[in-house]
């Protein structure tokens, strides 16, 4: 059987700590498919074709990661590329509440799919894509905190 995982995820936009997460499960999956899931809750600052293209550029190194969007469950998504696990990135004690929650459903929707939790390297477990966009908004270095093409992104949109 092959191991397929989908890490899904907004990813307005990708940054390190994402990016740890991805290159931590490439190494343990046979193939990865990062998925720009379209969330109505959130007003993304990068469209999903926006991110996607950060996405493929940040992870085109890792050979085994495809980078696609999905309007949907995750659940169908994952069964449409026959991926038997989740991968979610942990920063906090705060974010497992939440986590657990979305993966209690996840298994109800189908209980074949495994979630896997990854703990973020501790250089990165303040970083979220919010705190990057606010940075970036008012001019502060985060050349630590994003891949290079999305630090040129991030100057693009705010200069606009």
């Amino acid at each position: 059987m092959t191991k397929i995982a989908v890490v899904p995820g907004s990813f307005d936009p990708i940054t390190l700590g994402h990016l740890d997460i991805i290159k931590r499960g490439a190494r343990v999956f046979e193939k990865i498919h990062v998925v720009v899931l379209n969330n109505s809750s959130k007003n993304p600052l990068f469209s999903a074709d926006e991110r996607v293209e950060l996405i493929r550029s940040a992870t085109s190194e890792i050979d085994n990661v495809e980078v696609s969007t999905f309007s949907g469950l995750l659940v169908d998504y994952a069964k449409e590329v026959n991926a038997n696990a989740i991968i979610r990135g942990l920063r906090a004690v705060s974010d497992f509440e939440y986590e657990m929650q979305i993966t209690s459903m996840n298994r109800v929707l189908n209980e074949e799919i495994e979630t896997f939790f990854i703990m973020t390297n501790n250089q990165y477990s303040f970083l979220s894509s919010s705190i990057v966009k606010e940075v970036a908004k008012y001019g502060g270095d985060i050349s630590d905190l994003v891949p290079k093409v999305v630090e040129v992104a991030l100057k693009e949109k705010f200069a606009e």
